[in-house]
């Protein structure tokens, strides 16, 4: 696959951790941020970056024990963390600014409540399937804690690849519809290769872990109330986010609740496409986001 637009590393210390920083484009360039979902990494983008039609900077970080990002050493991670991670990156790139802000998943989480805490730091928010997480019940808190504590006892791990190939092959089981050319691009920055001979996912395994503390989604719904920047929230036409947001009849209504918290909020659908739409339709995603950045 020939890569059109070439990016460039940059290791840079926020909050006392070592993050890598991906740019693409001229410095001199209106900023764009890019922000990936969880299990990814920055190059994610690389597709959708070819095809933007004006020149940007694209500056996309890999969050905290993602990509090439430091682990932070911790036996597990906490959201607000990735929050607080944000507004150092945007205080070193962009203080003062009101910057354009796209997150995919997580990603999209992180910058939606972002928004609502700095609004004077957001000029235009980009939501990819950011639905957030399913409603929970204070009930749960006994059970969940337990949970929480029980993992932490058994090290968690990932599973290794024998090849960079078999790194690609994983990849497109997940999502059928990656070309063999972007599989392989994808495992080159997923994974790496370790003094084994063995592929290693770019990913410290304590993402794994169940967080102890319920997920509440009126306290999100309170930042993205704040949010004062117009946002585009784009959806898939397939997206499996009723795997873990509950039956599609029940989970719509409730997405569509939480949209409704968004002041100023221009909805699109991607046909033929999954969770990972900016893989899927880099080309729709690209002319949709500067349409809108540019209007």
């Amino acid at each position: 696959m020939e890569i059109i637009k070439k990016s460039c590393s940059e290791f840079i210390t926020l909050r006392g951790l070592q993050y890598h920083v991906r740019h693409w484009g001229n410095d001199d360039a209106p900023k764009l941020f890019m922000l990936h979902g969880w299990m990814d990494v920055s190059a994610s983008f690389q597709f959708v970056v070819d095809r933007l039609r004006q020149e940007w900077h694209v500056i996309a970080p890999d969050w905290r024990g993602f990509g090439l990002t430091r682990a932070p050493g911790a036996d597990c991670y906490w959201f607000p963390d990735y929050v607080a991670d944000l507004d150092a990156l945007l205080d070193h790139y962009a203080p003062a600014q009101a910057v354009n802000l796209l997150g995919h998943s997580m990603g999209g989480n992180v910058a939606g409540i972002y928004a609502g805490v700095r609004p004077q730091h957001v000029g235009k928010l980009i939501n990819l399937e950011g639905f957030g997480m399913p409603v929970t019940l204070a009930q749960q808190a006994p059970g969940r804690y337990a949970q929480w504590l029980d993992e932490l006892r058994q090290k968690p791990a990932l599973r290794t690849y024998p090849s960079q190939a078999a790194v690609a092959a994983r990849l497109q089981k997940t999502n059928p519809r990656l070309s063999n050319a972007r599989a392989a691009f994808l495992s080159e920055h997923w994974a790496i290769e370790n003094n084994h001979g063995t592929w290693e996912i770019l990913g410290d395994p304590a993402h794994k872990l169940t967080s102890p503390l319920l997920y509440q989604v009126e306290e999100v719904m309170a930042c993205w109330q704040a949010i004062a920047a117009p946002v585009l929230w784009v959806e898939a036409s397939d997206t499996d986010v009723w795997k873990w947001m509950g039956p599609k009849s029940e989970a719509r209504i409730e997405i569509d609740r939480r949209i409704a918290f968004i002041r100023n909020v221009t909805i699109a659908i991607i046909d033929d496409a999954g969770h990972m739409l900016h893989h899927d339709q880099p080309e729709v995603l690209a002319r949709l986001v500067e349409d809108f950045l540019l209007e």
